[in-house]
């Protein structure tokens, strides 16, 4: 490889450690982030298979873009080594990643909202408001849990779980979301825990909830595209007001 190729790389793979690191830290900032478990992982190589995850049992306030573990799925003696990942991490992000070309950057975590959805026998969102809306037609449904994802088996079921879509709604369990960056993810994974929100609180009233036809809900969900653009825009200002308070997960 060029030096100036090998440079390029290293400012890709540093630029997606900071962004990472960011998530964490912005993740414990919306109280999505539950003692030290769950795993937010992003690819490096072109077929996914190197990645940057966290590092075992590292609570999400305290990850430096430095901290990051660069691992690659077909590696056998990663869990063998001293600073082997979270077996459930290595499970899940390791299949996702080298089976979904899509998930560049892959957010697993059991924010509260989304998570009670997930353990209702129903926890699709309905389309009652914009942007419940966003995710109409657009999420995988999860209801196969098979416990603890710490077996190879149970990495590869949830990555062909995933099929074509970015967003998977886990029974019993939590949430995925894939994306191509990082910020595209996050911001999938923010308007997902506050559609999520908003459908427990409108179940919570016990009133019949008011849903939208397929074909207002799609043409919704579609009108989403237009704002694309405002992922990274929100992103970054994330990251600005991390700057102001905190800035140690750019480290």
């Amino acid at each position: 490889m060029a030096v100036h190729s090998l440079h390029a790389a290293d400012e890709h793979e540093w630029q997606l450690r900071v962004d990472l690191a960011a998530a964490f830290r912005l993740a414990v900032h919306f109280d999505w982030h539950e003692s030290v478990g769950n795993h937010f992982s992003a690819a490096v190589s072109e077929d996914g298979k190197t990645f940057l995850l966290n590092p075992r049992w590292q609570h999400f306030s305290a990850i430096r873009a430095s901290d990051l573990l660069l691992l690659h799925a077909e590696d056998k003696e990663t869990m063998e080594r001293e600073n082997a990942p979270d077996p459930s991490a290595w499970c899940i992000h390791g299949s996702v990643h080298a089976a979904v070309p899509h998930a560049r950057v892959l957010l697993h975590c059991h924010p509260p909202y989304a998570t009670a959805l997930c353990g209702l026998k129903d926890p699709s969102l309905k389309p009652i408001d914009q942007n419940t809306a966003r995710f109409f037609n657009r999420c995988a449904i999860d209801l196969d849990f098979g416990g603890m994802a710490d077996e190879a088996e149970e990495g590869r079921r949830i990555a062909r779980a995933f099929g074509n879509h970015s967003i998977m709604m886990m029974g019993n369990h939590g949430v995925s979301v894939a994306g191509e960056t990082v910020a595209k993810a996050f911001e999938d994974l923010y308007f997902l825990e506050r559609a999520a929100k908003t459908m427990v609180l409108a179940y919570s009233t016990g009133q019949p909830l008011n849903v939208m036809d397929d074909t207002l809900a799609e043409k919704t969900a579609a009108a989403w595209d237009d704002y694309a653009g405002a992922a990274d825009a929100h992103f970054e200002q994330l990251k600005q007001m991390l700057d102001r308070t905190d800035p140690t997960y750019r480290d």
